[in-house]
């Protein structure tokens, strides 16, 4: 495994994520594969499309893998390849990208919202376990649960399994964050019956436009999912046999991944170095970000919790270094969610994390003289 090349030693603003110096190093390998798809002309589901498929795959240990045009079109695909629809109620984290629930609504199920645990920030089981009991109350079919893993760390499958298990639900992974991470061993895309993941750029695993993934090993579910990829296309264009999208995933983009794949995993190791450097300078005066047993992450944000957030915020902005909220608002409390249910005994930890969690700059290419500028900055603002 190489390691990664920091960026030069500056004091010039750091970059919160940092493509280009990802680029930097990988830019001859891009441009060669943009030149074979721009040279054969299949852009959309071309050969790459296939080989990136057979490569995420053997990476992760799933069967099947059905690459698609976005994170969310993969969460659409996969509640439609279980025929997931109306009186059905889909169990949700608030505490997330709006996608997770939207897809719930897109394909007319009832989104229920789930509190999340106060250090992982992953679903919380025991508030499942309430959301089932909320959603049985109001006349909702349980169907599946979509638990975020959230910062690029796993949820608690162990714990959700178990209620999961109890009530007949199936669980459907949202690893648009974490990708790489593994739960007690077994890499995310392995764990549930379905997984999703997404390539937007500033994912751990990226593309240079849209472009996501659905993971599986049952075989009818694989079959339901392309044919849902491609207008619910049978043995050809004019047979329809389901209800589909237009979810195909670009060939070059599909061809930029397989560079990216390539690098991914010592990228992963980068990130867990940063991780844990932050995690070294600031623990004794914030709340850092704490690993499950059995758990690891990819980091696609490095996420502390302090009540002083926008003191700190506003002191790293003043010295060229950014810093962001995810999650300012929850879902259950934006305007097109109100009205959906939540689990009983309300939402307290996600309500309480949207006024005080910060994430830091995280990327491979952080240099030790950056990681430095930011710990300093940060320890500062709170002396």
């Amino acid at each position: 495994m190489r390691d990664v090349v920091p960026a030069p030693v500056t004091d010039q603003p750091v970059a919160f994520i940092d493509l280009q110096a990802q680029r930097a190093r990988i830019a001859d390998r891009i441009d060669a594969a943009i030149g074979r798809v721009l040279a054969h002309g299949a852009f959309i589901m071309g050969p790459e499309v296939a080989e990136i498929e057979r490569r995420l795959a053997a990476h992760c240990g799933a069967k099947h893998v059905i690459s698609c045009s976005s994170g969310t079109t993969a969460l659409i695909m996969a509640l439609m390849s279980k025929d997931v629809g109306r009186g059905d109620a889909v169990f949700v984290p608030s505490f997330t990208f709006t996608a997770t629930a939207e897809v719930a609504v897109l394909v007319d199920a009832t989104p229920v919202f789930v509190d999340v645990d106060p250090e992982t920030f992953c679903m919380d089981a025991a508030s499942l376990e309430r959301a089932i009991a909320t959603a049985k109350q109001t006349g909702l079919r349980p169907a599946c649960a979509i638990p975020v893993d959230l910062f690029g760390q796993s949820a608690d499958y162990d714990a959700l399994y178990e209620v999961a298990r109890k009530h007949g639900l199936w669980l459907l992974d949202d690893a648009a964050q974490s990708y790489g991470a593994t739960h007690r061993g077994r890499k995310l895309g392995s764990v549930t019956e379905i997984t999703a993941t997404s390539f937007f750029p500033s994912k751990p695993l990226g593309c240079y436009g849209d472009g996501g993934a659905v993971f599986t090993d049952d075989d009818e579910v694989q079959r339901r999912l392309v044919q849902v990829r491609v207008h619910g296309q049978g043995k050809g264009r004019d047979d329809t046999v389901r209800i589909g999208l237009t979810a195909r995933f670009d060939s070059l983009q599909a061809a930029i991944l397989l560079e990216k794949l390539a690098i991914f995993d010592d990228e992963c190791a980068a990130r867990n170095k940063i991780a844990a450097r932050y995690t070294d300078g600031l623990k004794d005066i914030v709340q850092t970000p704490q690993l499950r047993d059995g758990a690891t992450s990819v980091w696609a944000q490095y996420t502390i919790r302090s009540t002083r957030r926008d003191k700190i915020s506003t002191a790293l902005k003043a010295q060229g270094i950014p810093t962001n909220v995810y999650y300012p608002k929850p879902i259950h409390q934006q305007q097109p969610y109100r009205g959906y249910p939540v689990a009983g005994g309300g939402l307290p930890v996600t309500e309480q994390l949207s006024q005080d969690v910060l994430s830091l700059p995280m990327h491979p290419y952080l240099s030790t003289h950056d990681q430095d500028r930011v710990i300093a900055a940060l320890r500062a603002a709170l002396s």
